[in-house]
């Protein structure tokens, strides 16, 4: 008995083992190799950049990929060739990062939590600029992109009034914050509990960006609590929730929504309420109110005029 027991057990750690073998293979997917690696642009063991170089013989546009995982996982080893190499075929360097998630910011005590990714994210791009002679780097012409969370942080950069700080003693917080353009995939558009409810009735995202988070609670159980004290948290969800941001002077955006499965009416429920284009078209409708240049594509949609994120950044860095 005990034989077959421990025959049992070691065919379970060999299936345990091949599962996440496959899963980190699944999550560091083939990349070309960086020009500089595990780059810290900060103190904390999160706060580390992958670089490629696009070769050319003048400054280069720049596009930084932000990784998505709700803010509380993900990795910049997720993006590989096929994200990457289109930019630097077309002399776009590009940059990976990562950043502090939820759980490290609840632990240093960061209010509201999700300060921590979004001002990490902006102290990368003052970082990078702050290379551009070194890195061959047109400072000007700075985008970004990401899925999920890292699409929310991408256009927190690209709607939010530049975080500059010009008299600062640091030169690297006397760079500028703000973006060319940003493209993104899935983003959330608003972190407003009561409005995103009302958008999408069976909305449960969003509570652990302002602390409402345990480790043990389920999503909507976090989402609730945030519902509950939302007039407290109003000026928090002022300067985070990218939809609150939008002004006349932002560039321009695209989003996309893939995993849209039917047409996007706000009121009604969806399939996948994190990442639905509901967010997407109600952040066009204020970005069309104030005039600033935004593309929001899903399935059924209009054709959009370039058929992908890299197409759209391409353009836009480079002018062509």
């Amino acid at each position: 008995m005990n034989r077959w027991m421990n025959c049992l057990l070691a065919l379970i750690f060999v299936t345990e083992s091949a599962y996440a073998q496959t899963e980190k293979k699944k999550a560091q997917p083939e990349r070309p190799t960086p020009t500089a690696a595990d780059v810290a642009y900060g103190e904390h063991a999160r706060q580390k950049l992958d670089f490629w170089q696009a070769k050319s013989d003048k400054p280069t546009p720049l596009v930084v990929l932000i990784h998505g995982g709700g803010w509380v996982n993900g990795d910049k080893s997720g993006y590989g060739t096929a994200q990457i190499k289109p930019f630097l075929d077309a002399g776009i360097s590009v940059v990976a990062i990562n950043y502090r998630f939820i759980q490290h910011a609840m632990e240093q005590k960061v209010e509201p939590p999700v300060r921590a990714p979004l001002h990490d994210a902006a102290r990368a791009i003052q970082f990078l600029r702050s290379k551009s002679a070194v890195w061959n780097l047109d400072k000007t012409r700075v985008g970004a992109s990401g899925g999920s969370a890292g699409a929310c942080t991408s256009l927190w950069l690209a709607l939010h009034d530049d975080l500059a700080d010009a008299a600062s003693a640091d030169p690297i917080a006397r760079e500028s914050t703000r973006l060319t353009t940003a493209a993104v995939t899935g983003a959330q558009t608003s972190l407003d509990p009561k409005q995103v409810k009302e958008w999408i009735p069976n909305a449960n995202y969003g509570g652990h960006a302002f602390g409402y988070r345990d480790g043990t609670s389920p999503r909507p159980v976090e989402f609730a609590k945030a519902l509950e004290n939302r007039d407290t948290l109003l000026p928090w969800i002022k300067e985070y929730s990218p939809i609150d941001l939008a002004s006349k002077d932002d560039p321009a955006l695209y989003l996309e929504y893939p995993r849209q499965d039917k047409l996007p009416v706000a009121g009604e429920s969806q399939t996948d309420p994190t990442h639905s284009a509901i967010y997407g078209v109600k952040l066009a409708e204020r970005l069309r109110e104030v005039g600033v240049e935004v593309v929001v594509t899903y399935p059924g949609s209009a054709p959009p005029k370039h058929k992908t994120m890299a197409a759209f950044l391409i353009e836009k860095l480079s002018g062509e």
